[in-house]
């Protein structure tokens, strides 16, 4: 059990001293875990512990134009990933079934995990999201879900540019950046004021789009089991159960706020029907 445990060491060390594509270890946050983990512990302690604490009896800052910067800033970092997504996967050989890292000569590969690691880069920034709730003091919007998707983002990309940075896991960040570039343009109109309150009706279709996203991820990272090639079974594996764990909080999610809620609400409106019919036979 010793000796396993070690082997299994030695390999991913090795793998992260000689990533495959191998100019990613000199990229930022990439190598040894231990500054995105010590990232993530500052990120769990400001968000749960450190801001509340500091906010308590002060008011909300105001950031509304630091946010604003924020939205247009991930939107179009958002759309410039899916554009590299598109020419990687609809303008190379990539096949759909099961596709590997392929030619680490060729300069679609370089390209590529350059765009994995800009997508890695970007899930740091998006731990902002939760800062900014605190200073705001939005704590109802710091969720459990937000706090583990957010927590857990940076980890699944760490893992993607450090040990295969292409291949069939970029369909995941492609669809996910049109997801997010779809979710802060939301973000970026209901920060501009009331009036355009009458525009944000799609509110829960984010979270139905986040649903599909993980449903399409998932199907098609089990579909990719039957056929073979170089992307590693064990990433196929960790991407079905990411597909699951997230499907499942955001089932959870939108359950409790868009069907449990309304409901709850219809029967409360019916109560209180029966009772004013039951007042006015009195």
């Amino acid at each position: 059990m010793a000796s396993t445990a070690l082997s299994l060491y030695d390999n991913l060390y090795h793998y992260i001293e000689n990533p495959v594509v191998p100019e990613i270890k000199d990229y930022f946050m990439t190598g040894s875990p231990q500054k995105l983990i010590i990232l993530l512990v500052c990120y769990l302690f400001f968000s749960l512990r450190l801001g509340p604490w500091y906010m308590k009896d002060r008011k909300p800052y105001q950031l509304r134009n630091v946010i604003k910067i924020y939205n247009i800033f991930q939107i179009l970092v958002s759309l410039y990933l899916f554009y590299e997504g598109t020419i990687y996967l609809f303008f190379t050989d990539f096949n759909f079934t099961c596709q590997g890292i392929g030619d680490l000569n060729s300069p679609s590969t370089s390209r590529i995990a350059k765009a994995v690691w800009l997508y890695y880069i970007v899930k740091l920034i998006d731990l902002m999201d939760t800062v900014f709730f605190v200073l705001r003091k939005s704590d109802r919007q710091i969720t459990s879900l937000h706090v583990h998707h957010h927590t857990l983002m940076p980890i699944a990309t760490w893992v993607g540019v450090t040990f295969m940075p292409g291949g069939q896991g970029v369909i995941i960040g492609y669809i996910n950046s049109l997801v997010h570039a779809v979710m802060y343009t939301y973000y970026l109109l209901s920060g501009l004021g009331d009036e355009y309150k009458k525009f944000l009706w799609w509110k829960k279709y984010l979270t139905m789009l986040q649903l599909v996203q993980f449903t399409i991820i998932g199907i098609h990272s089990v579909n990719s089991l039957f056929y073979p090639c170089s992307y590693p079974v064990i990433l196929k594996l960790l991407t079905i159960f990411y597909a699951i764990l997230f499907l499942n909080m955001f089932g959870n999610f939108y359950y409790n706020n868009y069907i449990k809620s309304k409901n709850d609400k219809d029967i409360k409106n019916v109560s209180m029907g029966i009772s004013k019919a039951n007042n006015k036979t009195h």
